[in-house]
């Protein structure tokens, strides 16, 4: 059990979904359920997926083995596909391995997408759904030792590019920069230690830890957005800048909140990055997942869209001015391991 109070935590989530399927359903968001238990999981190369047999009791099924999902994401996307207007779920996810201060293996998301929007109007929203909440807090901790609840209600919140973030922290215009040796460089001559990282992204990776991201989100919430289009992951490529992808996170305080995009709808460009990503997972020597042929089917028949995922542990984190995650979870996972 947590080392607080432990009903503190439990009515603080308890007021925190409420203020958010308060606000969604006020903007006319369909909340859905898809399922935990899925044939593929997500391809991100450093995200590991829970793995479990099915065995089938009748002859309606085949022996296989199935994963528990990571993310929402191919089946909200899938339902896009269908028609769908705007969808949000509040669900479990359960990621291998991820124990930390702030990483629990089985973790709540906030998930939600609007067809016909950008990023930016999914900014907007998630910057709506945060001042509810925030606000819902207020009313119900007001005087609660540490909690910091109108944090939130900030607004609004700083927006600024990656390249921006990278520049104010250390005077690297990464723009200028097309490979890793040269970044590798530029970062070097400005304190970062790369170690044998070669690779673009690798070598921005140790950037961002050491230089960036702890200086996110202090004053008031940071949407950091634009990233290299080589981590444009399930994103589009932004319009007149093939420099940069329109992906976006959310930080707070130097955490990691949120990570959403406007999407992909390109099949063939979909399928492209999914075999990337698993060769990379092979170099790595992590399992590679199945391609999932539905999601990929249905990416050619999304409307543009856009959607982002949000960790809720960490928004409750934040609101009640606390830490570590096990303080806003009953069962935190050092429990079983």
């Amino acid at each position: 059990m947590p080392n607080v109070n432990p009903w503190r935590a439990a009515r603080g989530r308890q007021g925190l979904y409420s203020a958010l399927r308060q606000f969604f359903a006020g903007q006319g968001y369909l909340e859905v359920e898809t399922p935990l238990l899925v044939p593929t999981p997500g391809m991100e190369p450093y995200i590991s997926a829970f793995e479990t047999p099915f065995v089938p009791e009748t002859d309606l099924g085949k022996a296989r083995t199935l994963y528990l999902h990571t993310s929402p994401e191919y089946a909200m996307k899938r339902l896009l596909a269908q028609g769908a207007g705007p969808l949000f779920q509040i669900c479990k996810v359960f990621r291998n391995g991820e124990v930390s201060q702030t990483h629990n293996p089985e973790f709540t998301l906030l998930e939600f997408y609007r067809p016909h929007a950008d990023y930016h109007a999914i900014m907007d929203d998630l910057e709506g759904a945060l001042v509810a909440a925030g606000r819902a807090a207020a009313d119900a901790k007001e005087g609660e030792p540490g909690a910091d609840p109108a944090f939130f209600t900030r607004t609004p919140y700083e927006r600024v590019t990656v390249r921006d973030a990278v520049l104010r922290a250390t005077g690297v215009d990464i723009h200028q920069h097309a490979d890793g040796a040269s970044l590798k460089r530029a970062v070097e001559a400005a304190g970062v230690r790369t170690g044998d990282a070669t690779s673009f992204d690798d070598v921005f990776f140790h950037l961002f830890l050491q230089k960036v991201e702890t200086g996110l989100g202090h004053e008031r919430p940071t949407f950091l957005i634009e990233y290299p289009a080589s981590m444009a992951a399930l994103s589009r490529l932004k319009p007149g800048d093939g420099r940069v992808a329109e992906r976006v996170e959310l930080y707070s305080k130097g955490l990691e909140l949120a990570n959403g995009f406007s999407e992909l709808t390109d099949a063939v460009e979909q399928r492209a990055r999914l075999v990337e990503e698993q060769d990379l997972r092979r170099k790595l020597g992590r399992a590679v997942y199945p391609l999932d042929e539905r999601f990929l089917e249905a990416v050619g028949r999304m409307p543009p869209a856009a959607g982002i995922a949000v960790g809720l542990d960490r928004i409750l984190m934040l609101l009640l001015g606390v830490q570590r995650i096990e303080d806003v979870l009953l069962f935190p996972a050092h429990g079983f391991v």
